[in-house]
């Protein structure tokens, strides 16, 4: 029996491999970057499947130069680079990998909010520029994170998990979700429900880990940054366009925030020009890039594509309402 034909946008760990390697027949996108939209057009042309990166859109005019396409696997938990209902309409199951980035994730936004907090990144400049010359009482103090009020926008897995964090440091934690968590995640977390504008108000530093929806596209910009405290900070390890960036480095200018701290960025991988200040720490997408997470996140992808096609249900599918068909 012929192998099934994969396409893979990157080339994924060595574990992924040799899932796929018994059934599949794989071609990985070797070069250096990331393939051009052409190159991804031909390549899935005879494909049954493809694993891709949120860099790569899977839309009807993907979906149309695939006829054989059977799944599109995701290797990420969000999923706003897959119209998943044109998907559904052409019988493509879509899938991603949820659950496995959450603890990496909500180090690195803790990470983030030490850095920017005390000043890391301008210690660190200056350590390694040869000019430092003495220590010195006032210089580079930041800001303590032990004690404060962390704010957490979207109590989810990866909200939750920047919370736990929160109680070796002491600090208040407050969230707000469109759904109120049930009360003994409150009591276990020791977290308090807050709406949005009095979080805001309250909050020392405001971590955000929401999906990137439609009625959260663009939901941090002036109002809610003028809401803020101007000592506090803003992290964001969850979708760039949630934040506007024009928006962000006006109340930075302004003196309403005090700093960011960003993996993620409204027009990646540009970044805006006013956001590369002192009083902001700047990371490449990477909130999930330990070995250990990018390898079970490759697996989880390969594990989706295998299910499918030995007629299973794949564990992270989006549409399965397309098994019915598929």
């Amino acid at each position: 029996m012929a192998k099934l034909k994969v396409f893979a946008t990157h080339g994924l760990f060595e574990a992924a491999r040799k899932i796929l390697q018994k059934d599949c027949e794989v071609e990985y996108w070797a070069k250096a970057g990331r393939p051009p939209r052409e190159e991804v057009l031909q390549r899935v042309k005879d494909k049954d499947g493809l694993i891709c990166l949120l860099t790569e859109k899977i839309n009807e005019e993907l979906l149309r130069a695939a006829p054989k396409l059977r799944i599109a696997a995701n290797v990420a938990v969000g999923f706003d680079n897959i119209d998943v209902a044109a998907c559904t309409k052409r019988g493509v199951a879509a899938t991603n990998t949820p659950g496995v980035l959450d603890e990496t994730t909500a180090d690195f936004a803790w990470t983030l909010m030490m850095a920017v907090a005390r000043r890391l990144s301008e210690g660190e400049a200056l350590a390694r520029s040869g000019n430092w010359k003495n220590w010195d009482l006032d210089q580079l103090v930041g800001t303590d994170v032990w004690g404060k009020t962390l704010g957490i926008v979207g109590f989810g897995r990866i909200g939750r998990a920047v919370a736990r964090r929160a109680s070796g440091f002491q600090m208040k934690v407050i969230y707000t979700d469109a759904v109120r968590a049930a009360e003994g995640v409150e009591k276990e977390l020791k977290a308090e429900f807050r709406d949005m504008n009095t979080l805001l108000a309250e909050a020392d530093f405001v971590s955000l880990h929401v999906p990137l929806l439609p009625e959260t596209r663009g939901l941090f910009g002036a109002e809610k940054f003028s809401r803020m405290k101007p000592t506090a900070f803003l992290i964001n390890t969850s979708r760039g366009p949630v934040v506007q960036e024009a928006a962000l480095v006006a109340a930075l200018e302004s003196g309403e925030l005090a700093g960011a701290g960003l993996d993620v960025y409204e027009n990646e991988p540009l970044i805006h020009a006013g956001l590369k200040r002192a009083n902001v720490v700047l990371a490449p997408h990477i909130a999930s890039a330990s070995l250990e997470t990018r390898t079970k996140m490759a697996c989880m992808a390969a594990e989706n594509v295998l299910a499918l096609f030995k007629g299973e249900r794949p564990p992270n599918i989006l549409n399965p309402e397309v098994l019915k068909t598929t």
